[in-house]
């Protein structure tokens, strides 16, 4: 798997279920931008979404919204293993490339063995060769890292199922390393395995590509998957490092403190659909005093969403 990922948002019905008919065609459409998609994500609101609902949507895309699941990388960690276990078995069975997999993230300071407990439990269980296991580093919200020294274990007791990593910690310098060590079959030498390593922000994209990692998987990709996509064909070119400030600066101009509620306002502005908005609590939607300086940076930039309307 390679390229530009988003994790896919996941618009709720005034009763707070999950909205069917929105999620299908936001996924219609980024797919249509050549985005693929990784369902289930932090700006999912997975966490706050029942196993049930995850898997009613994760058929429902592939059966009846005729997604490829080659281009799929649902979410499917989770504080119980089992629920994991569950979710990713099902990805496996409908063809997904593969699954992005949160460290269990509810009890604090378990270390590294415990860690490696959860992941090997849920490659035990599911126990299908099909099986590619991304780990999802984001410590500053889990409260659990994986290390290097995780890895390499993992990677030398499950070689070919451990097949990458997205780095959302925010520090170019851990991603840089995580390519240098992993990235190029060094730990399992004769095996044919290294990890495909994604940057969590297009606003690494371009030094994530030219160190040797393999894309994206970017909250904003929702919003502004032309541009990402456009830096990624192009990191090659003379106009690479355009493409990548032009990138940055709308990134920027998202508060990072409100994301999901501020990418769904954008949404519902573009589209003129309201019902965009609707967030699942925790979350709360924005003011209209922040919408209205949120669109008020994003018409500075002269941004407008590609062909909203095309799916």
């Amino acid at each position: 798997m390679r390229g530009i990922f988003a994790p896919v948002l996941t618009p709720f019905l005034p009763s707070g279920a999950p909205d069917i008919t929105r999620f299908l065609w936001h996924a219609r459409w980024l797919l249509s931008n050549d985005v693929n998609l990784a369902i289930f994500g932090t700006n999912s609101e997975a966490n706050s979404m029942t196993t049930s609902e995850k898997l009613t949507l994760l058929h429902t895309l592939v059966e009846e919204g005729k997604a490829d699941p080659n281009r799929l990388m649902p979410g499917t960690g989770a504080c119980a293993v089992g629920d994991a276990v569950t979710l990713s078995k099902a990805s496996v069975r409908l063809g997904c490339g593969g699954v992005l997999v949160l460290p269990p993230f509810y009890y604090k300071g378990v270390g590294d063995e415990g860690v490696f407990r959860y992941y090997a439990h849920l490659i035990e269980q599911v126990a299908d060769e099909r099986l590619r296991v991304y780990l999802y580093h984001i410590p500053q919200v889990s409260g659990v890292g994986i290390s290097h020294s995780l890895i390499e274990r993992l990677m030398k007791a499950y070689p070919g199922i451990i097949a990458g990593i997205k780095d959302s910690a925010g520090d170019w310098k851990h991603t840089a390393s995580l390519i240098t060590h992993f990235g190029k079959g060094l730990v399992t030498e004769g095996s044919g395995a290294y990890l495909r390593v994604f940057a969590g922000s297009e606003a690494f994209l371009l030094r994530t590509l030219r160190a040797g990692g393999q894309g994206c998987i970017s909250a904003t990709a929702n919003v502004n998957p032309a541009r990402i996509v456009e830096l990624y064909h192009q990191h090659e070119t003379s106009q690479a490092d355009r493409l990548q400030d032009a990138c940055q600066r709308l990134r920027e101009a998202f508060p990072p403190h409100a994301l999901i509620p501020s990418m769904k306002a954008t949404i519902a502005h573009f589209t003129q659909d309201k019902g965009w908005e609707r967030v699942r609590p925790p979350l709360v939607e924005l003011e209209e005093e922040e919408k209205e300086s949120l669109l008020r940076r994003l018409h500075e930039l002269k941004f407008k969403m590609p062909d909203p309307g095309a799916c």
